[in-house]
């Protein structure tokens, strides 16, 4: 799948963006059926610890941590959304000066639902960045959509699956440790817009 858009994730800073995910997120009939419980469980199970979360938006992950996360977005307007939701939620130059922003604070990173707005050299580069609030032997979990979910958005960028996660994770010297395709198996991906890709690796002890 081809580039769509102006990468580097500029159309996911603006105002108009962090609206429209207050409104697929927050949506009535959502909370009613809790529709994150899945996504929620997927996350716990992988018993991540304090996480933080580059590319957080208005929290939606942040919520599933339980409290044991912090984030930080480019959005301001998405930054200011997830504090007024209870939420420790940076832009990345505000988290610079926070009580955070200390080596090997955090046990795991997650980024999750980003690296398809960026190009695979700039997912690199942005991970590279938080790298060294992680702690050694941490992990690193990336979650990106399947073909049904990166059509349904037009600030998609680049088409990231297994392989181009596996070798994200080669490049940044991390051991990849189990990869898979959820809620439901990889053929779903193609109809159903929230099957994701899900790769979990580790940051290496001698860090």
């Amino acid at each position: 799948m081809m580039s769509r858009v102006e990468p580097g994730g500029a159309a996911t800073r603006s105002e108009e963006y962090a609206e429209r995910l207050l409104r697929l997120q927050t949506a009535g009939w959502k909370r009613w059926l809790d529709v994150q419980a899945v996504f929620r469980w997927n996350l716990q199970r992988l018993v991540p610890g304090f996480t933080l979360e580059v590319g957080c938006g208005i929290g939606r992950n942040l919520a599933n941590l339980s409290g044991r996360g912090v984030g930080v977005d480019t959005n301001e307007h998405c930054v200011r959304m997830a504090r007024a939701r209870g939420f420790a939620a940076f832009t990345p130059e505000d988290f610079r000066c926070s009580v955070y922003s200390q080596p090997r604070r955090f046990d795991a990173l997650l980024l999750s639902h980003v690296a398809e707005h960026m190009t695979e050299d700039q997912v690199i580069v942005l991970l590279e960045e938080y790298r060294a609030f992680i702690r050694p032997a941490g992990l690193m979990i990336l979650e990106t959509p399947q073909e049904a979910g990166f059509r349904s958005d037009p600030t998609h960028v680049e088409w990231m699956d297994f392989e181009r996660l596996h070798r994200i994770e080669r490049r940044l010297g991390f051991q990849s440790e189990r990869a898979y395709s959820y809620p439901f198996p990889r053929w779903a991906g193609r109809v159903f817009r929230y099957n994701e890709f899900v790769a979990v690796s580790r940051k290496p002890a001698s860090e």
